[in-house]
């Protein structure tokens, strides 16, 4: 037995509205603190003729790219954990 979900009230719209903006700001800065400290460390690197900085330059990037798939990717809709809940209540049958 499939429930529908009921419409969200305005409070719970504004609430995911603003939990959503939190999120994407969150990498937006995230991302700025990448570009700044990677361009750094790459200066200090290329002027002393190494290319070390390429290693932290890829392991954050991944780090980076996660963040952004988490919200970017999963984050049109409930967290994870949030659609979880609701598919097991509805399998229970149990009201929201």
């Amino acid at each position: 037995m499939t429930r529908i979900a009921s419409p969200l009230t305005a409070s719970q719209l504004e609430s995911l509205a603003r939990k959503r903006a939190a999120a994407k700001m969150g990498w937006f800065m995230h991302a700025t603190v990448y570009v700044l400290v990677n361009l750094g460390l790459a200066a200090l690197a290329l002027s002393n003729g190494h290319t070390w900085h390429a290693y932290p330059l890829l392991g954050w990037g991944l780090g980076l790219a996660i963040h952004g798939a988490a919200v970017w990717v999963a984050g049109p809709g409930a967290t994870l954990h949030e659609r979880l809940i609701e598919r097991e209540r509805a399998r229970l049958g149990a009201p929201r």
